[in-house]
């Protein structure tokens, strides 16, 4: 079963990382107004403003890789009765 729950955990981790890129860009969109954040490397922008994009955007995705890796092992040990962290 463990063996099932590794493809599957990487398709739902691919979906994961798509959602938290879609709800940074409407976060950032709603804080700024800006449809893009800023680059590292772009002139036009402050050092701050590419700092706070890039806490936030390191925090969206924190919150939904861990919720996404929660939910799954959840629904696995639901359908299987096994707990991911056990050792065999």
């Amino acid at each position: 079963m463990r063996l099932l729950y590794r493809p599957l955990s990487l398709l739902i981790s691919v979906l994961g990382g798509l959602l938290a890129g879609t709800l940074f860009k409407r976060i950032w969109r709603g804080v700024t107004g800006d449809d893009e954040a800023p680059e590292a490397t772009s002139p036009e922008h402050s050092t701050r403003e590419v700092l706070l994009a890039a806490l936030l955007q390191g925090a969206i995705f924190g919150v939904v890789k861990a919720g996404v890796d929660r939910a799954g092992a959840k629904g696995f040990r639901k359908l299987t009765g096994e707990h991911l962290d056990k050792k065999d």
